[in-house]
């Protein structure tokens, strides 16, 4: 793959990254949460809990993201991280943060 084309791909991805990161933060409703309403509580604790689950997957996506940009300036990009095997381009448009073939990541 081009480079400038990767260093398109990757820049689109951590900005989708980096703008939905902050929008997982808790926001109140203001509604009271107290034990006369325990089906505040629980809603909250499901909201947060779900935030949570999603911003760590966005700072998974975010190491690997910044593992590709690594790999980038290194010229390995787009090599299988696992044999060396080039990585197909239409692989790299689809997902520009792929470490492994997708026979590789199948296994």
């Amino acid at each position: 793959m081009d480079p400038k084309r990767a260093r398109e791909l990757l820049a689109k991805e951590r900005e989708r990254i980096e703008l939905a990161l902050p929008r997982l933060a808790h926001e109140d409703t203001g509604e009271p949460a107290d034990e006369l309403d325990p089906g505040n509580l629980a809603s909250d604790l499901y909201q947060d809990e779900l935030d949570e689950g999603l911003a760590d997957d966005l700072r998974e996506e975010l190491a690997a993201l910044e593992r590709a940009e690594a790999r980038l300036a290194a010229g390995t990009y787009g090599l299988s991280i696992v044999s060396g095997k080039p990585i197909p381009d239409e692989r790299l448009e689809a997902l520009p943060t792929a470490e492994r073939t997708a026979e590789e990541d199948a296994r």
